[in-house]
């Protein structure tokens, strides 16, 4: 069954325009509490995280009406972050749990993501079949059957207590400043209590969320603020996290940036090193840095590849039984933890190797070195097909054998937004930047 409303990461869009209004939020809401109750029983519920986004009120709202109009009853967690809902499904034995996030968007967008009753994000084929309620249409409960809803309070503090059981046992960060910036996002409450409960000096950015500001000159997309305030303030190190706390960037003492790739590649020589990684492997996307394999390859590991999204990652490592995986830009996935990525989580892990190790974060966070690596985007008009032009294709075909035995090259359509990613890595500067822009050119041109 085709797609054409989820995306690599649920439904997304800008608000108020479709497909992210309030009545398709309504349908969908209907459909998934349809696709949940077919075996026809009663005692179905739900759990709705949502981050900072003025919008989330609205959507949250649509959401419940949809789902309790076919007799699921909701449990409503309020800002939390994305990891948060895909545990709290699970511990609260919820059959569904949506997500209300546009992730690292700025505010005026917003998604919708949904989780299976496993706590994992629900596979292209559920998609598809909610996809085809949602455009069927969905029978109402009887007036007697509609469900309910209520406020769940301690869902924050329930999934507190989680990220701690995520750091070695008997392990405090006294003696570390922690600077931690939450992008005035989902976990602008539960990453400064984590750190400071675990004995960190804390400094909070990005903790004033005032439905307009997520994501805007802060997190993990605009690691400049987290970066300076590192230097000024005389922090051991930097945590960055993006909107719906799912992602994170690591900044070192000196003020420098570690990409996902970084972090999973200390995570994977360090959890090789005690026997902890399973399958002596790490799963990444297409889009992780050729130094990463190579890092892996000289250890004995390998780098599994995927697809975009994290979704994807998590799918490989599932069907491979591995525990460790990711993206670039900064989803780090640990299986033993959580069920989908996790940005506190995963910060508290650079965090005990620096405790454990003795090391600054300078050191742990430049594992190897990177194969040079250009990534640009064009932009394009919903609608438009730029890469089934004869222009593009013959451009890329033109780009790859340039490259041949000197570097890869990777196009794709962004699953979140209209862009087309161009990105390439080889170790000859001039070429990386010919092919690039070679290809680049050829899409604006078709996509004019």
């Amino acid at each position: 069954m085709t797609r054409t409303l989820f995306g690599t990461d649920g439904v997304r869009g800008r608000a108020n325009t479709h497909p992210m209004t309030a009545e398709m939020a309504l349908r969908l809401g209907a459909a998934a509490g349809r696709y949940f109750r077919q075996d026809g029983s009663p005692a179905h519920r739900v759990v709705i995280g949502k981050d900072t986004r003025l919008s989330g009120y609205m959507f949250e709202n649509a959401l419940t009406a949809g789902l309790t109009s076919t007799g699921m009853n909701v449990l409503l967690l309020g800002p939390i972050p994305t990891p948060a809902v895909g545990y709290l499904t699970t511990s609260l034995r919820a059959d569904l749990g949506i997500m209300i996030s546009a992730s690292h968007n700025p505010h005026q967008d917003n998604g919708i993501k949904f989780f299976g009753p496993d706590g994992f994000k629900l596979s292209d084929e559920a998609e598809a079949e909610i996809e085809a309620l949602v455009f069927a249409g969905t029978e109402p409960a009887q007036a007697d059957n509609i469900g309910r809803a209520r406020r769940i309070d301690d869902g924050r503090f329930r999934y507190v207590e989680r990220a701690k059981a995520s750091f070695p046992l008997g392990l405090r960060l006294t003696g570390l400043k922690v600077v931690i910036d939450c992008a005035n996002g989902a976990a602008y409450r539960t990453a400064p209590d984590v750190l400071w409960e675990l004995g960190a000096e804390v400094v909070p950015l990005g903790v004033t969320p005032n439905g307009l500001n997520i994501n805007k000159e802060c997190g993990s997309t605009h690691v400049e603020t987290a970066a300076a305030a590192v230097v000024e303030q005389g922090a051991d190190v930097g945590i960055c996290l993006d909107g719906d706390a799912d992602r994170v960037m690591i900044i070192d003492e000196a003020g420098n940036v570690a990409d996902g790739d970084q972090i999973m590649a200390l995570l994977a020589d360090r959890w090789a090193a005690s026997g902890r990684l399973r399958g002596g492997a790490l799963v990444a996307t297409v889009m992780s840095n050729l130094g990463l394999e190579r890092f892996l390859g000289a250890r004995g590991l390998r780098l599994e590849r995927t697809a975009v999204g994290d979704r994807y990652v998590v799918e490989r490592m599932r069907q491979g039984g591995f525990n460790l995986g990711g993206e670039q830009s900064g989803h780090i996935v640990m299986t033993d933890y959580a069920t989908t990525g996790d940005g506190l989580m995963a910060g508290l892990q650079f965090l005990a190797a620096m405790a454990q190790s003795g090391q600054p974060a300078s050191t742990l966070a430049r594992s190897f070195e990177t194969v040079p690596q250009l990534l640009k985007n064009v932009r394009y008009d919903a609608g438009a097909t730029p890469l089934d032009s004869t222009a593009v294709r013959a451009a890329i075909a033109a780009a790859e054998t340039r490259l041949n035995g000197n570097g890869r090259l990777l196009i794709r359509k962004s699953g979140t937004e209209p862009l087309i990613r161009v990105m390439a890595e080889s170790v000859d500067p001039v070429l990386l930047e010919h092919v690039v822009e070679s290809v680049v050119a050829a899409v604006e041109e078709a996509a004019a």
